[in-house]
């Protein structure tokens, strides 16, 4: 691994089929363009070395642990969104958790460290930097990204073009609130083009 890459971990957030796929409840619009951009950070990040983390929301069948706001979505007649062993819940075509290297982290709420044990796992893993990609920015993104300037990552990036939004206009704005907290907000083609 490079001196440059040392203590980065690229976090894949909420890269479901229930976020992405066609005809969800909580599908988030502009999710399906970046597929293909996530697909080759995860490549990229994985050729450097970086620790790769698949964070993912998984839920109780009844929703006893969703956001009240989304209870309504759960109830006997229908599953509701990212049910734990449901198809929803599973990665898009394209994207695999690699068991022997990746790792992985459920979480019930918007950010990727709100009740987990995220920054307990990255403290001990000598991670500082964090690279982030997935749905939806202004959402789960911001505030894992939040979350992450607040305990003081000495490094956090945003790839502009593996992260989206229900409109490019929600995604820009959000991004614009990311980088002026100074996150680093490259596209893929600036990301792969930083030295090995």
């Amino acid at each position: 691994m490079a001196e440059r890459w040392k203590g980065t971990a690229l976090l894949v957030i909420d890269m479901q089929n229930d976020f992405i796929e066609e005809g969800s409840v909580v599908q988030v619009k502009g999710g399906k363009s970046i597929i293909p951009n996530v697909i080759r950070v995860v490549e990229l990040a994985r050729q450097r070395g970086i620790l790769v983390i698949w964070v993912v929301r998984e839920h109780d069948p009844q929703g006893r642990d969703v956001e009240l706001f989304r209870r309504h979505l759960y109830n006997s007649e229908k599953v509701g969104p990212t049910v734990k062993g449901n198809v929803g819940a599973e990665l898009v075509d394209g994207l695999i958790i690699r068991e022997e290297e990746d790792y992985k982290i459920v979480k019930t709420r918007f950010s990727a460290f709100f009740c987990t044990h995220l920054h307990s796992f990255l403290q001990t893993s000598g991670i500082t930097k964090l690279v982030i990609a997935g749905v939806q920015t202004p959402n789960c993104i911001r505030q894992t990204v939040f979350d992450a300037v607040e305990l003081d990552y000495t490094c956090v990036t945003v790839i502009v073009d593996a992260t989206a939004a229900a409109t490019p206009e929600i995604h820009t704005a959000n991004i614009l609130d990311m980088k002026n907290i100074r996150v680093k907000t490259p596209t893929l083609h600036e990301w792969s083009e930083e030295s090995t």
